[in-house]
């Protein structure tokens, strides 16, 4: 079992930056891809990026390359979401998830076990 907690959102105005911290309960670095996601209010989880076990590989959604940057400090067992540029459209929900055996780039949320219980993230224009 493994708990993550995320913290760092809260109401910034456009153009600000943010950066999420989603923190394991365990070791969970040597056994997991690391993903973000987020909802908005009316729509579906999306994914934003992930990250692979040893931090070697991310992926991006499409919208936000260029804007948002994962990383993970896996000796401190945490993955951070650095995002820039913020836009009101990027308010939503924010969660990290783990990902034990499947594609490490996974985009689908059903291919993660286990998440957060997300942060807020508001922009204001």
């Amino acid at each position: 079992q493994v708990q993550l907690v995320e913290s760092g959102g809260g109401l910034v105005q456009a153009g600000d930056s943010l950066r999420l911290s989603c923190a394991a309960s365990r070791r969970a670095s040597s056994s997991y891809a690391m993903g973000w996601f987020r909802q908005a209010p009316g729509k579906e989880r999306e994914f934003v990026a992930a990250i692979s076990r040893s931090g070697g590989s991310t992926y991006y959604a499409d919208s936000l390359k260029g804007r948002f940057i994962i990383s993970r400090d896996n000796a401190r067992n945490t993955v951070y979401l650095q995002m820039n540029s913020l836009k009101p459209e990027d308010t939503a929900v924010y969660y990290c998830a783990a990902n034990g055996i499947y594609y490490s780039g996974s985009r689908r949320p059903d291919e993660y076990d286990y998440w957060g219980q997300g942060t807020q993230v508001t922009v204001s224009s």
